[in-house]
């Protein structure tokens, strides 16, 4: 059943799902976003509108681009809507129990064919797969954020992904003008793998006193030339985000070198997850962020 994808699904419309909902309608496919509210699914809407109007403004496509993108981008609070896709990636949080959830509810209403994709960036992608009903159609397609930013997408099969998932992922990728990186399906695959243990690497620092968020985040950027601070790029993927994969790193791999920095736990507990909630290691409440530490 070689599928050509016409059609997206996307479930979840956060920071994630309304990015790749972006770059697959600018590309020309038809997209259905669902979440689990149409409050929430209008919240990814409007935040597609905002990433065009920027696009526009810098001259990156034109103002008819952009009306044909949104156009094309079909909002959707029930999951059984999605049933006609030719693909569905799931984009929700980082929680392997929640995903799961989500594959019980969507498996029933898609059609044979259609290809179920996660767009997790550290859970096993063979794990996922065996609790739908078709890991032979179930693959990993990792986007990095933010979506219409970033040119890499790492493409991930399970033990019992099929040669066309595999081929017709790859062909997806490829019409959206992506660059992909294969990944074997171990914990946080590539970028992850590397990238989660410098952030926590940095917040050990932080936690241990040897500096400041602004001096550790200084360092880095002018003595590594990274584009912005491990602490600040923390700030940014998410807390959350970041504590989920460094446990998955640290359960799957069972070293202690992977071990979540006692004080990246602390701020996730107490709700400091990042810019999204306007305050992690920066405080963004004010017209400027303000080091939290």
């Amino acid at each position: 059943m070689t599928v050509d994808i016409r059609t997206l699904g996307i479930i979840g419309a956060g920071q994630m799902g309304s990015g790749i909902a972006h770059v697959a309608a600018l590309a020309g496919l038809d997209v259905v976003l669902n979440d689990v509210s149409l409050d929430r699914v209008n919240n990814g809407l409007a935040t597609v509108n905002g990433n065009l109007k920027r696009q526009v403004a810098k001259g990156t496509i034109t103002q008819a681009q952009s009306e044909e993108t949104l156009a094309r981008i079909k909002p959707e609070p029930n999951v059984e809507g999605i049933g006609n896709c030719d693909l569905v990636i799931e984009a929700a949080t980082e929680n392997e129990q929640v995903k799961v959830k989500i594959y019980g509810a969507v498996c029933p209403h898609l059609k044979p064919e259609a290809i179920l994709a996660t767009n997790t960036s550290s859970i096993s992608i063979t794990r996922l797969a065996a609790a739908t009903d078709r890991p032979e159609r179930f693959i990993g397609i990792h986007f990095m954020n933010p979506v219409p930013v970033m040119q890499l997408v790492e493409l991930i099969r399970g033990i019992a992904t099929g040669d066309e998932t595999f081929e017709a992922a790859r062909n997806f990728i490829g019409r959206l003008d992506r660059q992909i990186a294969v990944a074997e399906d171990f914990p946080a695959f590539i970028v992850n793998r590397i990238l989660l243990p410098m952030i926590n690497e940095a917040i050990y620092t932080l936690y241990e006193g040897v500096g400041t968020v602004e001096s550790i985040d200084t360092a880095m950027r002018l003595g590594a030339n990274h584009p912005m601070g491990p602490l600040q790029l923390a700030d940014f993927i998410g807390l959350d985000t970041c504590l989920s994969i460094m446990q998955v790193l640290h359960e799957g791999l069972a070293d202690s070198k992977y071990r979540p920095c006692p004080l990246l736990v602390k701020y996730v507990e107490a709700g400091w997850i990042g810019r999204k909630v306007k305050r992690g290691f920066y405080d963004y409440r004010g017209e400027k962020p303000v080091a939290t530490r």
